[in-house]
């Protein structure tokens, strides 16, 4: 049985005192195309979910824009009580037209009061294991999102508190306000514009969550230095992503996503590859920064 050895990924705490395996599931694409509606093959999206905690995934990802509501809603219906399960969410974006439209920021704090609400009455839980604002709203002072955000924690709605796709002087700005416990934004192979923000994740024990963390653009094309890895390996590129990804930091947290079982084992057999001093070296420096 294809199963996360937590001694090949790794552990980590987030907030100090939830411990998941480092390799985790975006549930983002067990929803419709385009990220709405129910999805083209239920069952199987169903047997995905399934499938994490009997291969060792005890950390998952989701959204309330997620559908919208259908990954929160069929998270509940294959996994609920969540036993030995970290489920975290997010708020703040909203998903008013057609699947190919835009996603607009939405940080009233009453709305916000209102996504933590009917996330929790949609995971069927008391308290939300880890909340994350998807988005700052810049029509919205930051202050007063983070604020709110505070007040969700003092609640007990939330047991911890994350952001997506911020600065380092978001981060810091955050802190002064509540704890900050991880940081979702986009990193892979292809695009470390945000080396930054990792650096200072990592120095500040919060859990980095890369999305979008498969992919490896040039690298991955025959003759590169990805293909040639796998190659060498018998490994996927994918593998040899996540692969980097769970050694580039201790406070990486990978959540690749999929609607097919099969892939969810794909990748997570990448928590075996293993890469030595010089093949990380190798990727390290030849991955854009």
């Amino acid at each position: 049985m294809t199963q996360i050895d937590a001694s090949l990924s790794g552990q980590f705490a987030i907030g100090g005192d939830l411990v998941v395996n480092r390799l985790g599931y975006g549930a983002m694409r067990i929803t419709g195309p385009g990220v709405w509606g129910e999805p083209t093959d239920r069952p199987e999206a169903l047997r995905v979910l399934k499938r994490l905690p009997e291969i060792g995934v005890n950390f998952i990802d989701t959204a309330d824009s997620y559908g919208p509501y259908v990954s929160e809603d069929l998270i509940a219906e294959a996994l609920h009580p969540y036993e030995g399960l970290i489920i975290a969410t997010k708020g703040g974006l909203v998903r008013p037209g057609i699947p190919t439209g835009p996603w607009p920021m939405v940080g009233n704090p009453d709305y916000l009061r209102q996504c933590v609400q009917m996330s929790l009455r949609r995971l069927k839980v008391e308290r939300i294991d880890l909340w994350q604002l998807h988005r700052i709203d810049p029509k919205v002072p930051q202050e007063d999102q983070f604020a709110v955000i505070r007040e969700f924690l003092d609640k007990g709605y939330i047991r911890h508190a994350g952001l997506s796709q911020v600065t380092v002087a978001q981060i810091e700005a955050a802190r002064k306000i509540f704890p900050v416990a991880t940081v979702q934004n986009r990193y892979n192979l292809a695009d470390r514009a945000d080396e930054d923000v990792l650096d200072y994740c990592t120095a500040n024990g919060i859990g980095f969550i890369p999305w979008y963390p498969l992919a490896s653009g040039d690298l991955a094309k025959p003759g590169g230095i990805v293909d040639s890895l796998a190659r060498a390996k018998g490994a996927t590129p994918g593998q040899i992503a996540l692969a980097w990804m769970l050694r580039r930091s201790p406070v990486m947290l990978p959540i690749p996503g999929t609607s097919s079982v099969a892939h969810l084992e794909e990748n997570v057999a990448g928590a075996a590859v293993q890469l030595t001093d010089a093949e990380f070296a190798e990727l390290d420096a030849a991955a854009p920064r």
